[in-house]
């Protein structure tokens, strides 16, 4: 381990102060700016802000030309209320660190921590902080942004913390690892009546209906393999609350799943066929958008490959995730692979520990110097 006991107490507290002060997609500005002072003192060749919103990145320059290794973490954290009596729960209302990003964020840390005081035989890492994960909306916006073509990678590693796994054991495959997925919002417009007389109006109820069981059945919620398919809506409204108006306007929300890109075009177009079909039918006009929208995650050969080395040379037992990997869950990493060959491990965090998203998750601090580790290992060998 390159690191020692008294730096990872520090990696502690910062990464419980970092809990204490979560910002939810797109508002990271505090973050940021707490990660751009800390990495200071690591002294990197160069640096990157407001990079694709929020975004950081620290670059470590090798002493000869070589391949550049970036590794990824997040910085938001969720518009959930912490319920939790730990010291360092969140101090901001209705948000919480209920993923891990802080923890994973401290994990580069540690990582800044030992490249600053041994760069790389050649080439670069980059160590890299993204936006926005949590709404899908951060791995585009930082492809997109001009400035990263300074830092394309030609390797991308990152990694997931996962309760429900043993801890401390690492799952890790080739192939898609993470669901596509996204978020349709319907709208129907009519013309609303008076409730004694709805057939002067333009009534989405019977449209609305129909899509609210149509749209679930575009579904199979069967095994994990190519032809997996769920639809899962998660609100719908129709008209006024109101017992004298005839309604004119219905929204939906569904949440689209698939394991493939090219299975989720499929189901849109599907949906969108029986949206337009259900409004034709009752004359209503119809919108439709989408919203945090997660393309596949797939884990890339040779990514896989250093990470698996990495493990061996470190002691970190790990298997190929059978019963848990691939998982319905989205995540926004998958764009990186379309720039490198890019994977993304699993890191338990305890069979027994509170689930992601869960208002009593906190991020076990024992994983900082496990996660580290198999980083480092991965960046010496590859650049020395």
């Amino acid at each position: 381990m390159f690191l020692i006991d008294r730096e990872l107490e520090a990696l502690t507290v910062f990464r419980r102060e970092l809990h204490r002060r979560p910002e939810v997609s797109g508002e990271e500005r505090e973050t940021a700016d707490t990660i751009v002072k800390a990495l200071a003192e690591t002294k990197p060749d160069a640096g990157i802000t407001g990079l694709g919103g929020h975004g950081v990145a620290a670059i470590y320059e090798g002493r000869e030309p070589g391949p550049t290794v970036m590794v990824r973490a997040e910085l938001d954290g969720l518009p959930i209320e912490e319920i939790s009596e730990i010291g360092h729960r969140s101090k901001i209302k209705g948000k919480g660190h209920l993923c891990g990003h802080d923890g994973h964020m401290t994990i580069l840390m540690a990582l800044a921590k030992g490249l600053g005081r041994e760069r790389p035989a050649r080439g670069r890492a980059i160590l890299m902080f993204q936006p926005a994960e949590e709404n899908g909306a951060g791995a585009a916006a930082v492809l997109a942004d001009p400035k990263f073509a300074d830092i394309k990678p030609d390797l991308v590693f990152s990694l997931h913390n996962f309760p429900g796994l043993r801890f401390g054991h690492a799952a890790l495959r080739s192939g898609p690892v993470n669901c596509a997925s996204r978020g349709m919002r319907i709208l129907l417009s009519g013309k609303t009546a008076h409730a004694s007389t709805p057939e002067d109006g333009i009534a989405p109820t019977f449209a609305i209906a129909a899509l609210l069981s149509g749209l679930t059945a575009l579904g199979n919620n069967g095994p994990l393999n190519e032809d997996y398919t769920l639809v899962t809506v998660t609100h719908a409204r129709l008209g006024e609350a109101a017992f004298g108006i005839s309604p004119g306007y219905a929204e939906i929300w569904a949440t689209l799943r698939t394991l493939t890109d090219e299975r989720m075009a499929d189901l849109v177009a599907r949906a969108e066929a029986l949206v337009a079909k259900e409004a034709g039918a009752a004359g209503l006009k119809v919108a439709i958008s989408y919203e945090d929208v997660f393309h596949q995650c797939s884990n890339a050969d040779a990514a896989v490959s250093a990470l698996e080395r990495a493990m061996d040379e470190e002691g970190v037992s790990h298997d190929r995730g059978e019963g848990v990997l691939p998982m319905k869950g989205s995540e926004d990493f998958g764009l990186f692979g379309r720039v490198a060959p890019a994977a993304m491990f699993f890191l338990g965090a305890g069979e027994n520990h509170a689930r992601l998203h869960n208002p009593d998750y906190d991020f076990p601090d024992g994983l900082i110097g496990i996660g580290a580790k198999v980083f480092m290992r991965a960046i010496r060998n590859e650049l020395g």
